[in-house]
């Protein structure tokens, strides 16, 4: 047995060692790199021709690239592209792939194209209907920064993974100009998208992830294109410095209860929402189109929507959001008087929708039911007309808000997931 002096210094030494471990950060849980989502394109049908069809989108794609951008919300040390074949009747034969960084405002220009990899090569066919995600690759972004992809598709292949409004230029050059920094000068532009799914980042922490569930208003409509200045790109800014990544799921003519230039967001919850990894939240920014569509151009005959149907189907999304665990934020519906007036699509609006519209709005605010509410019904309005839009935050349909209004909406999105614990 040691000695008395020696027995008091061993236990000290034992004391220190134990204090040393506890205290020492390294004896915490430790902070693994992670696949984290970054950015997404919602994929729906290419419509049908007895809908109301934009012009220039091509019904096939021929040995021809197309190039198109993505604003990272989160930074990593490399990343993954998903490229997406859904809602196509047939395979995608992928000849060739690339991500670069680019600072083009169009994305033309790119500084240092990768080549993508599938299982170790270059080329692959992604069945109907399927997505096909890429290798790593080793390649440094940060948070808010530009890529662009590029797509040697071998054809023909129609759109498919197709997202009409883009809000930005995608390119299209015939032959194989993925590797090219710039593309030659008779490439033509679209401002669909096509193929391009959703783009992962090798991030330092476990993901956290929101994602932003809605129509043509979070899809950014009105919005300056080329610039991201959608809402969600807004909240992504305020979200960045936590590391939050914000996935915009909008869809342009989406609505709620029904299929529209996009399936029903009750139909594409799971595929949208659910399955993103580390997911915390989801906005809600849906029903105007339900509201407006109706006895409109765009659905001449569908029958009004009352505001105890759509009350149904927020509590469904209410409903999965909660065996999720995941919280669930409401935005109010914006005012719509005038919508699309002295256009073709005039009969967005009607007093009868209005009265829907503030019906619902009212439940979403006093009902309780969602985690937060995000007033951009109060916040948007016109003080001297509260049916439409103030002036100030219109884009010039009075249906869509401008840059203005949506960051006003990301600034409104913002406070209210403060209130439920998640900081900007």
């Amino acid at each position: 047995m040691p000695s008395k002096p020696r027995l008091a210094a061993l236990l000290f030494s034992i004391a220190i060692a134990a204090w040393t471990d506890k205290a020492s950060p390294a004896s915490g849980p430790v902070a693994q790199p992670a696949w984290s989502p970054s950015w997404m394109a919602s994929a729906e049908p290419l419509w049908g021709k007895d809908f109301v069809l934009p012009t220039g989108i091509p019904q096939t794609f021929d040995h021809q690239t197309v190039r198109q951008s993505a604003r990272l919300s989160i930074g990593g040390s490399a990343l993954r592209v998903t490229l997406s074949n859904e809602y196509a009747s047939s395979a995608l034969h992928v000849g060739s792939a690339s991500v670069g960084s680019t600072t083009d405002a169009t994305a033309a220009l790119v500084a240092n194209p990768k080549p993508l990899t599938f299982g170790g090569r270059a080329d692959i066919v992604i069945p109907a209907g399927a997505t096909a995600t890429s290798d790593p690759v080793d390649m440094k972004v940060a948070p808010l920064s530009k890529v662009a992809v590029s797509v040697f598709v071998l054809g023909p292949s129609m759109p498919a993974g197709f997202h009409w409004d883009a809000q930005g230029t995608v390119h299209i050059a015939n032959g194989n100009r993925t590797l090219d920094k710039a593309l030659p000068a008779d490439a033509t532009e679209l401002s669909a998208r096509s193929f391009l799914g959703a783009i992962s980042v090798l991030a330092q922490h476990s993901p956290r992830t929101l994602v932003a569930l809605g129509d043509s208003i979070t899809d950014g409509a009105g919005s300056t294109p080329d610039a991201d200045r959608r809402w969600p790109d807004a909240l992504a800014a305020e979200m960045a410095g936590q590391g939050t990544g914000v996935l915009n799921a909008g869809i342009a003519g989406g609505r709620l209860l029904r299929d529209g230039m996009g399936v029903s967001a009750l139909e594409r919850l799971e595929h949208d929402v659910f399955q993103q990894p580390g997911l915390n939240a989801v906005v809600v920014l849906l029903g105007t189109n339900d509201i407006g569509w109706p006895r409109g151009p765009f659905a001449p005959n569908d029958v009004p929507v009352t505001p105890d149907e759509l009350i149904v189907g927020y509590r469904q999304l209410i409903a999965k959001a909660r065996l999720h665990d995941i919280r669930i934020v409401a935005v109010t519906l914006p005012p719509f008087k005038h919508a699309l007036e002295g256009t073709p699509l005039e009969g967005h609006f009607s007093e009868a929708k209005e009265r829907i519209r503030k019906a619902v709005n009212d439940w979403i605010r006093t009902s309780g039911e969602f985690d937060a509410v995000a007033d951009a019904d109060a916040a948007l309005r016109d003080p001297a007309d509260a049916e439409r839009l103030a002036a100030v935050f219109d884009s010039g349909d009075h249906l869509h808000p401008g840059d203005a209004g949506y960051r006003a909406i990301a600034q409104l999105v913002a406070r209210s997931l403060e209130t439920i614990g998640l900081r900007p």
